[in-house]
């Protein structure tokens, strides 16, 4: 076989949601990662340390003694220009508000990796949506935002990965990336990313020259803080971030629609409810309702202008979630008033079933 047949083959494994996380950090170059174990999302440190990508990549994997441990040796890898990352499940990231808010506010990329269970509280082991706010409403103090993506497959749980850290140093700012415990666990066929080598000191001090390793010849050292002595220095450091998410907005906003083109009635859900109501958009369709199906890939930015195209359109719309209502206010914050959004959510680990969903479009929107 030739050498351009073989690069024309693609490796696909069978794996957890999870375990491909795992996989793609360590094929999209990641220096680090700092983590703590928590259920539904322990195999990502696990397969890490089964991997052992310290001895190919030179990746250093680290389970610290909390999760504000491990964020704030996110902080510190991030503050030297390398690619880092940590993982946790809803309880855990409620720990690792504060360091996420300094690394934003320090204008700093990483990636950080939410497989959401039931709460609130140490709650439930089992799936959940129910982080939305906490995610995409930034979660700790102050006016920062995350840009957040909300994978709905084992494929965009590897791709998303690569993605996230693609936005985190485009950005420079942490990047979300916002599962369920489902798309954690579940079991799919998935082609992983390629290779791609980790950059050098070198080649980090000449792309991001404000990476703090070390004292640089004839210059001062550079001094990574989220401290202002001056409320007027805040408040620059403020107006800067929103310009940036302003940026994000204009210009990363993912979704995809399924059945959309004549539908009357507009469901609206992401991750693995998004996968039940694509069915539910079917069994309506069955049945002389043309309903369809929009799904918010980034929650932050949100596709606010496409689902308002739609306010015109049709006749109504239901968010779904496993959460008690919480994209619901984006997507009636979206429509502004135009047309009628309904809400239909299940909590507590309990996850619908598409004709659940069929059933909630009927006596909610269509009547």
């Amino acid at each position: 076989m030739n050498d351009s047949k073989k690069q024309d083959i693609k490796e696909v494994k069978l794996m957890k949601g999870n375990e491909a996380i795992a996989h793609a950090a360590i094929r999209c170059g990641c220096d680090g990662y700092f983590g703590y174990p928590i259920t539904p999302q322990s195999e990502i440190m696990e397969t890490l340390m089964e991997l052992e990508p310290w001895n190919t990549t030179g990746m250093v994997v680290l389970q610290a003694e909390s999760e504000t441990s491990s964020i704030n040796m996110v902080y510190g890898g991030a503050g030297c220009g390398k690619k880092t990352m940590t993982s946790s499940s809803s309880p855990g990231v409620s720990l690792m508000q504060e360091g996420m808010s300094y690394i934003a506010c320090a204008e700093l990329p990483c990636v950080v990796v939410n497989v959401m269970r039931g709460g609130p509280g140490l709650g439930t082991i089992q799936p959940s949506q129910a982080d939305y706010f906490q995610s995409v409403k930034g979660g700790g103090h102050g006016d920062y935002k995350l840009i957040t993506l909300a994978p709905a497959s084992v494929q965009e749980m590897a791709d998303y990965t690569v993605k996230a850290f693609e936005l985190a140093f485009k950005y420079l700012t942490p990047v979300l990336l916002l599962a369920d415990g489902i798309i954690g666990q579940m079991m799919e066929k998935v082609v992983l990313p390629p290779f791609q080598p980790r950059m050098t000191e070198a080649e980090i001090r000449e792309k991001y020259p404000w990476a703090t390793l070390g004292k640089p010849a004839n210059r001062k050292p550079n001094v990574i803080t989220s401290l202002a002595l001056e409320a007027e220095e805040m408040e620059a450091t403020n107006l800067r971030l929103q310009r940036k998410y302003r940026e994000i907005e204009k210009n990363e906003v993912l979704f995809e629609e399924f059945s959309c083109e004549d539908a009357e009635y507009l469901i609206v859900a992401f991750g693995i409810t998004a996968r039940i109501c694509q069915k539910t958009v079917e069994m309506a369709r069955s049945q002389g309702i043309k309903a369809g199906l929009l799904r918010p890939i980034t929650l932050f930015p949100f596709p606010t202008e496409q689902i308002s195209r739609y306010a015109d359109k049709t006749k109504g719309m239901l968010s779904v979630e496993l959460s008690a209502g919480q994209m619901v206010e984006d997507v009636r914050l979206a429509v502004n008033g135009r047309v009628q959004v309904e809400f239909y959510g299940r909590m507590g680990g309990i996850v619908p079933s598409p004709d659940e969903v069929l059933k909630a479009l009927k006596d909610k929107v269509v009547k």
